[in-house]
């Protein structure tokens, strides 16, 4: 079940409260908003508009700066000490710089505007206020859905350490080292993103390990172009969450192949770059991860999107995290219709190259073109080897994130089995009749 509107409910208009003295402006103020699609209360008073806002749902509040008994400062400041949710903008019609200032330090106003207004900026700088507080709900949305992900697969955990724990004292050893690896897990920020950008993938199947895929090779083209360790784990990050702007995607343009799409569709596609940095810009650890992201679009030679960017004007991350994007991408059926062959998106690349894409990057991908059944994602030290649970011995190390078939994480590459574990493993693959391919790192002879 989805929680999207259907045609026979249309989301309800955006209510804006706006306050003024003057009866004259509140007119003008609600033929205009009013005209534009938006529901409108007046108040001629702060007070009379603090009791407005105890009866009403207001989305958005506009006050005028200068008012008798209460002046826009302190009505903005009422606001926000009650109900923060609520957008504020400040109307004035003087340049009195102190009350300006007071109204962004205590009001903490959106913006504010000057009188005269004009009709056009003012109903873009409304219409920007509610598509940013839109965001920033759709956020808070997500990181629930995530903690409940998480509080759902803890309790899947806890059932089964349960029933260990009934055992041996050997298997009550082991379970409480498997707690702590939960408890590494709960605390593991990449795992968290992990399971954020399963949201996307879990919509559409063809998704399934694509931002998985996008990070680890990112990773790799980022080690072997000599990038420190930051930068590559900074472009890992990026390739985990390049999509995340999609979020707010219907399934429809999800799934459309870039080729496939119609010039609305484009648009909103083109978007996606810039609404995944305004969903992170909290994360200020991930700041050199998020501009590769918001540029990830740009091209080689200046005719990408947004900015125009060129050449080395374009960071690092964003050229290798364009290349990886693009080659997982062609084989999944996300730009053309068709799936791609690993040499057919390689020869995509090699012709785009110096157009759509570095030259540099592009060439070390295709240096690092893989033998048959090899992943070009491995560590070039270390191959993989696709095992059956019961195959499965411990101390064995995982070379990939371990995914049931409904996409839901178990557990993150890298992690060392121990029996218990093990068991575990065996048992869900019971539970749905489902047998798993885990992929175990197998270090290579040294020469």
């Amino acid at each position: 079940m989805t929680d999207t509107l259907t045609p026979a409910e249309p989301a309800p208009r955006p209510v804006i409260l706006c306050v003024d003295d003057e009866p004259s402006i509140l007119s003008a103020l609600r033929r205009l908003f009013r005209a534009n699609g938006f529901q409108v209360l007046i108040a001629e008073s702060g007070q009379a508009g603090l009791d407005l806002l105890q009866q009403e749902k207001v989305d958005l509040v506009i006050s005028d700066m200068r008012m008798p008994e209460m002046d826009g400062v302190a009505f903005l400041e009422h606001v926000r000490q009650r109900k923060p949710e609520i957008l504020r903008l400040l109307l004035t019609g003087y340049a009195d710089i102190t009350s300006i200032m007071g109204a962004i330090n205590r009001g903490e106003i959106y913006r504010y505007i000057a009188k005269p207004w004009d009709d056009h900026d003012i109903i873009l700088i409304v219409r920007g206020a509610l598509e940013r507080s839109a965001l920033e709900a759709e956020k808070k949305r997500l990181e629930a859905l995530v903690l409940e992900q998480n509080e759902a697969l803890k309790r899947m955990n806890a059932s089964l350490e349960i029933k260990v724990a009934e055992r041996t004292t050997e298997l009550r050893q082991s379970n409480e080292a498997l707690q702590g690896a939960n408890e590494r897990l709960k605390n593991n920020f990449l795992t968290s993103i992990k399971m954020f950008t399963a949201l996307i993938e879990l919509r559409d199947p063809k998704l399934a390990g694509h931002s998985r895929r996008v990070a680890d090779l990112s990773r790799r083209l980022a080690q072997e172009l000599k990038l420190d360790n930051r930068q590559a784990q900074e472009v890992f990050v990026a390739g985990l969450l390049h999509a995340i702007g999609k979020v707010g995607f219907d399934d429809e343009l999800l799934s459309t192949p870039l080729a496939r799409m119609t010039p609305r569709q484009m648009e909103s596609y083109r978007q996606h770059p810039q609404r995944a940095e305004q969903l992170l810009m909290p994360l200020s650890e991930l700041k050199g991860a998020i501009e590769t992201i918001g540029q990830q679009l740009e091209r080689h030679d200046g005719a990408g999107f947004p900015q125009g960017l060129g050449g080395r004007h374009i960071s690092i991350g964003a050229r290798i995290l364009a290349v990886a994007v693009a080659y997982d991408s062609l084989q999944i059926g996300q730009i053309e219709p068709r799936l791609f062959g690993r040499q057919e998106a390689r020869q995509y690349l090699q012709q785009r190259s110096g157009s759509d894409f570095d030259p540099l990057v592009v060439a070390q991908l295709l240096a690092m073109h893989p033998q048959d059944g090899e992943d070009l994602s491995n560590s070039p030290s270390q191959a993989t080897r696709s095992l059956h649970s019961r195959e499965l011995e411990p101390g064995m190390a995982l070379a990939k994130d371990l995914i049931t078939p409904s996409g839901m994480l178990l557990l993150t590459a890298g992690h060392v089995l121990e029996q218990p574990v093990i068991r575990q493993i065996i048992n869900f693959e019971r539970s749905i009749e489902t047998r798993l391919s885990i992929q175990v790192l197998v270090p290579l002879p040294k020469p």
